[in-house]
């Protein structure tokens, strides 16, 4: 039983990683977008695009830290004491995103617009970037078992964080232009379109060359990580760079519908390779995941949970995502409207 909650869990990570990714990459669009002028186009399409579905897309994060707590107690003690001080930055800059992201929309002045925007646009870099960080710790094994906390330094910044973090940015960037081509294209906008285009084949050049790197890092800090990647997950990495070079290809021969498919699992299958590679330990080589589990009853709860927010949660977040695709959802603000070149439509 165990085992399947430890699919449940990678479940609800890769899910996070490939929707609210792609919300953090939007923000770092947003950041290098350029000054109030040159970025008013490009910022619009990104409030276009993240408005209806940002706040539906933490679902899955509080879904995987319930999951985590309830069902591997022991874990979430090391992580959350090991590693308060990166989770401490993701839980501020996902307020202070979102806060930001919601005030900037009733202000219509740039001089009050703007900090708001730099709060949104740096958060977006923050977060993904801890997020990666302490994946990275724990791949690296820097968290200790026992419900210990490890160092609360160099257990988040040492290689293996540092990889962590800067793939993390990039595959959000990557992501995020993906899906903001497509996003373009279903608005008629082709300048937009071309830009976030050839900025999707930089950042996924970019992304290939971090993880190239990552190779060498995890063979020297995370060997057991490494030789898990390299053996027993080997065929989901595999499928990974398959859909990142074929996600690529698509982008070069503008067939932009596939290139957002293959991207988003090229970001699943490299997670879904993590927990593979790690197995069976959840904490590697310290605490296995048989080890770490809550009793039978609980995780009997929890199973039942997810099968129920399965029926009833699920099909409403798709309902969501349906009504946004066919531009079927009421605009949330002036940017939105510059962006559709359309007037808000009645509720």
């Amino acid at each position: 039983m165990d085992e399947a909650v430890a699919v449940v869990l990678i479940v609800a990570v890769s899910t996070y990683a490939v929707f609210a990714g792609a919300d953090f990459g939007a923000g770092f669009w947003d950041l290098v977008a350029g000054g109030a002028d040159r970025g008013e186009r490009p910022r619009a399409l990104v409030d276009h695009s993240i408005g209806p579905v940002w706040e539906a897309n933490h679902v899955w994060l509080i879904f995987a830290l319930v999951v985590l707590w309830t069902a591997f107690p022991e874990a979430f003690a090391s992580i959350t004491l090991t590693l308060f001080v990166p989770l401490t930055l993701v839980a501020l800059g996902i307020v202070l995103r979102g806060a930001s992201f919601a005030f900037r929309k009733s202000l219509f002045r740039t001089s009050e617009r703007r900090p708001l925007g730099a709060i949104f646009a740096f958060s977006s870099v923050l977060v993904p970037y801890c997020m990666g960080a302490v994946a990275g710790a724990i791949a690296s094994g820097r968290v200790p078992a026992g419900g210990e906390a490890g160092d609360p330094w160099s257990s988040w910044v040492n290689p293996t964080s540092i990889v962590g973090g800067v793939l993390a940015v990039t595959v959000c960037a990557y992501l995020a232009s993906v899906y903001l081509i497509w996003d373009a294209h279903r608005l008629a906008d082709d300048s937009l379109v071309e830009y976030f285009r050839r900025r999707a084949v930089v950042t996924a050049v970019a992304a290939g060359a971090v993880a190239f790197a990552g190779i060498f890092v995890l063979r020297s800090d995370a060997r057991y990580v490494f030789d898990g990647f390299t053996a027993r997950a080997l065929p989901l990495v595999v499928l990974s760079a398959l859909c990142g070079v074929g996600s690529l290809v698509l982008l070069l021969r503008r067939s932009y519908r596939g290139a957002r498919l293959l991207a988003a699992g090229a970001v699943a299958s490299i997670v879904w390779a993590w927990g593979v590679a790690q197995w069976p330990y959840i904490l590697p080589t310290s605490l296995k995941v048989s080890a770490a589990a809550a009793p039978s009853a609980t995780l009997t709860a929890v199973l039942v949970v997810f099968g129920i927010a399965a029926v009833l949660v699920v099909p409403s977040l798709a309902l969501l995502y349906t009504l946004d695709q066919r531009s079927l959802l009421p605009e949330e603000s002036v940017d939105s409207q510059r962006a559709t070149g359309a007037s808000t439509p009645a509720s």
